[in-house]
């Protein structure tokens, strides 16, 4: 548990990040100082105890606040607008669960749900690595593929709630052996994110070598000079700035910023934009590929922001 003491009338912003092996739980100040942090395990495959572990959380934040908060919260998958159910979550015991009405009966407050890539842009678009920016394009690379967009450091959202969700888009400009893909749980193939994810480069590395390693093995064999390793990040980044490029052809944003695990690996801020020239529909490439500020953090910050208005 992270404090500082907080004055009673100060603004500040509450905000929780839902994820798959803890619940953190922030206060912001209106400047983005962070007042207050704790954290609980997730109930594993429990949705009432999960509502039950936020209810807690947030009791803390009013106390340690002195009166009521709205909040925010970053979850996995999103709220489907048709329905208002859960979607698409890997903490698989949120889907078809109408978590946004729950939270609001029990907290009795108000309450903003954002997916965890729509939270790492807004992070980072208002006062992260993108805060200069007037478009940013937030990536997320690890487990999966996901993606955000902020405009005037907004979130942009649209009518079916997918809006940056590029990694279910095919790899862009295919060579004939990247043909028809490795299957995605989507039900389709040659999904972005079979390629770039963590288990994808981890994938394609066993395909060519028949060695099974982690993308972070791979990628610190191939600064020890492994040859086999280098290749396999060469096409990955190959690919990264095909599909970063299609993003740049249609968004043209200012500033492009890297999450997940993947964004740790310091070479693709030089390689990739490198490579962008080949793909890229202009004769100029200012758009900024950039780590992140925040890292980890990111996201539930981004969920305290969704209060910023």
């Amino acid at each position: 548990m992270r404090e500082k003491p907080a004055r009673k009338n100060a603004t500040v912003l509450a905000g929780m990040d839902l994820g798959g092996s803890k619940i953190e739980a922030i206060l912001l100040s209106s400047k983005g100082q962070e007042l207050f942090c704790k954290r609980r395990p997730t109930p594993v495959d429990d949705y009432d105890a999960i509502l039950r572990v936020i209810q807690d959380l947030h009791r803390e934040l009013e106390a340690h606040a002195g009166h009521e908060l709205k909040l925010g919260i970053c979850t996995p998958g999103s709220l489907s607008p048709e329905t208002g159910l859960m979607r698409n979550a890997n903490s698989t015991c949120l889907n078809s669960q109408s978590l946004y009405q729950d939270l609001q009966q029990v907290l009795d407050r108000p309450v903003r749900i954002a997916n965890d890539a729509d939270c790492f842009t807004l992070s980072e678009a208002v006062d992260g690595a993108g805060k200069d920016a007037d478009a940013v394009f937030g990536v997320i690379l690890g487990t999966g593929t996901g993606g955000g967009i902020t405009v005037n450091h907004k979130l942009l959202q649209g009518p079916n709630a997918i809006t940056g969700e590029w990694g279910h888009n095919p790899l862009p400009w295919p060579r004939p052996q990247e043909l028809p893909g490795p299957a995605c749980y989507c039900g389709k193939h040659g999904c972005i994110e079979t390629f770039l994810s963590g288990p994808g480069l981890s994938a394609d590395h066993f395909l060519h070598t028949g060695v099974k390693l982690t993308a972070q093995e791979i990628a610190r064999l191939a600064e020890q000079g492994d040859a086999e390793a280098e290749t396999t990040l060469q096409t990955y980044e190959d690919r990264l700035a095909r599909g970063l490029a299609s993003i740049i052809n249609v968004l043209d944003p200012h500033t492009i910023v890297l999450g997940g695990g993947l964004s740790k690996i310091q070479r693709l801020y030089e390689n990739v934009p490198g490579r962008w020239h080949e793909y890229v529909f202009s004769d100029v490439f200012r758009t900024r590929l950039l780590p992140p500020q925040y890292g980890d953090s990111s996201g539930i910050r981004g969920a305290a922001w969704l209060w910023r208005d």
